[in-house]
Order: C-alpha cells, then structure tokens, then sequence
C-alpha cells in the first residue's frame, strides 16, 4: 500500500484550537481511494470534529478491518494509535484494546461488507457488550474492491451498474444496533458536512457504545439512477428527524415560553439562540417507538437521518464489569498478583 505524505506547508491564518493545533494538525496521508468518494467526506468530517473538540490526537486509537473504509485510518489523525485488522474481526480487536486502556478515543471505522457480512456475528456482540467507542460504517451498499457485487446492505430492487436488480432483502444495520444494546444510533449522508461533524462529535463524547451508520456513495461501482445509495437518491429521499450536535457542558439554563411562541436567549459563548417551540412526535429517548419509526420510514422508500436514539446514563463495559478506574494496562504485578491473603479473603466470602 503506497502512502503520499502530504506537504509541510500550511496557510499561516488557520484557526487554532485550544490545543494550540490547527485542523491540518489531525489529518492523515493523501487518500487513494476513487475522485468523489463518500469515504473521504467522513474522513474530513472526523477531522473536523476532532479539531472543533480539541481533542488530543495521540489520545486516540483508530481501529478497521479490511474493505475501502478500512484504509481510511490512514487519512485522518496521522499522530495518533491505529490498527487496520482482519476482515470482520475489527471488533475483536477494539474491545482488547478497550479494554486495556480506558483513556484512549476508540474509533472504529468498517464498511457494510466488513460490519454486515463476514462481521456481523462480531458487530452485534461489540454491541451488546456495550465496549466505550465510536463505530462508523461507511455504507455504500456493494464491495467496491472486488468490482460492485450486491453487499448484504444494498436495497431490495437496487440495481447494479449494469442494470442488475438485487433479488434479497437488506440487512438493517441501524435496526440492528438499536435492537441489541447500542446506546447512541444515528445515521447520516457523507454529503451532508453539517449533520455529520455534529453527530461525530456527539458519538465521541457519548459514554458507551455509539454507532454511526453513513450512506457513502461509491462513485465507481454505486452511484448511478437505481442505485438507493446514490447521491442523488440520498439528496432526494433523505429526512432528517433530530438535527443534533454536541454541546460543552455549563451551566444549566432554562427557559419557559409557549407552544408557537418565538423567544429570543443569549447563550454562554454570548451567542443568540432564537426559538420556536412546535410539538415534535419522534422521541430519540424511546427504543421501541424509534425502531418502529425507521420502519415505517422505510416502507414510504425514505431514509431517515439524524440522532435515531440515545441513552443518556448509559453503562459500558467498563461500569458492566466493575472494573478498576486505572488502565488495565498500567497495572503491575502487586496490583494483579496482591498475594496469598487476598485470595483466602476471596475464598472466604464464598463460604
């Protein structure tokens, strides 16, 4: 795999972070993959989300598997941890690695062939496990490496590049995780820069298992007019049902105006916030009601974005096995090994 390392010079009026970093300071390597690709407008949006959050970059561990989306590690947050894996066994990997070192950003990036296919007995159980991390699949609906065969996420009737149509039903990744125990689901277009840096840095900052499902069109093999993965199907048929953000923790405010009424607030930054209270039916808060939304949605042929769901006190793996509050990977051998009185303490509260 060749990598083209991008050049040192930069513009001198870019903005810096609090960090003292610009955003050129969380890139990676030149992209190799296809002129247009969707992959590359989530790995600028992952750029963009790190770089508003101020996040450390060698905080960071980002983890793949094999497929498109895996190379994409390669293109953003060159100074940070990574580890592009097995085919479908990304999973098993970032929860090692997870687990062993609790301060890291696990950021997990996979494709629907490598999420839904040969990695879906993986997928759902990081799920249900619940591992503290951001996992993104890039979707475009068909194994772009081996020249657009049908992956298991391509629509019913979606037709090839050639006119085939494909003849089974799709696997819903989304449905899926919100089903088994993810505690942040949402779902975007690579198209939309604005609702996808939000929901990145929402998932980063969300305590638990956050899952990211991007409709990224394949330019070479995906992106004609039968295609559900188009850009131009996703420009036409997306709704959007919770435009969400991650805000910084302050001071709670609150506010106290009528339904229709429009209020004017000033927020902590000394920004102005204008509001307008409407009644809104869909609850990202409600598990059942927003599985049963997505697939209501989803037989009117439309593809629904946005926050889909999110557990506000949500438990880990971390708070599930009670473990220690230092990195397992910084404990030495008193700490793992505490001696012949620890154990007889142990056997006795068995007795």
């Amino acid at each position: 795999m060749t990598f083209v390392t991008k050049p040192v010079a930069r513009h001198p009026s870019l903005k810096v972070n609090e960090l003292g970093l610009t955003r050129r300071d969380y890139e990676g390597s030149v992209s190799t993959l296809c002129a247009g690709c969707g992959h590359d407008s989530v790995s600028a949006a992952i750029v963009s989300a790190c770089a508003e959050l101020g996040l450390p970059p060698h905080k960071f561990l980002k983890i793949s598997g094999i497929g498109c989306s895996s190379k994409t590690p390669n293109y953003f947050l060159g100074h940070s941890h990574g580890f592009n894996s097995v085919h479908g066994r990304m999973p098993s990997v970032a929860t090692g690695a997870s687990l062993a070192n609790k301060e890291l950003y696990c950021l997990g990036i996979s494709g629907d062939g490598d999420s839904a296919s040969i990695g879906l007995g993986q997928f759902a159980h990081i799920v249900r496990r619940r591992i503290n991390m951001l996992y993104i699949v890039d979707n475009n609906g068909t194994y772009g490496l081996t020249k657009g065969q049908f992956s298991a996420t391509n629509d019913l009737g979606s037709t090839s590049k050639r006119g085939v149509p494909n003849l089974y039903e799709p696997i819903d990744i989304v449905s899926m995780a919100m089903q088994i125990g993810a505690t942040f689901v949402a779902r975007s277009f690579s198209g939309d820069k604005r609702q996808l840096v939000g929901l990145i840095k929402a998932g980063l900052m969300h305590r638990g298992f956050s899952f990211i499902d991007v409709i990224s069109p394949c330019v070479a093999f995906n992106n004609h007019g039968g295609s559900t993965k188009s850009f131009a199907h996703m420009r036409n048929m997306q709704r959007e049902v919770v435009s969400a953000d991650y805000v910084a923790s302050e001071a709670e405010m609150t506010i106290d105006y009528e339904a229709g009424q429009l209020e004017d607030i000033t927020m902590p930054d000394g920004a102005r916030l204008r509001l307008r209270k409407v009644h809104a039916d869909y609850d990202p808060h409600d598990r059942l009601r927003a599985i049963n939304y997505l697939g209501e949605r989803q037989r009117e042929g439309e593809v629904v974005t946005g926050l889909l769901y999110v557990e506000s006190e949500a438990k880990n793996t971390h708070d599930i096995l009670n473990l220690v509050d230092a990195p397992l990977n910084s404990l030495d051998e008193d700490d793992l090994c505490p001696g012949v009185g620890a154990l007889e303490s142990i056997n006795q509260s068995f007795r």
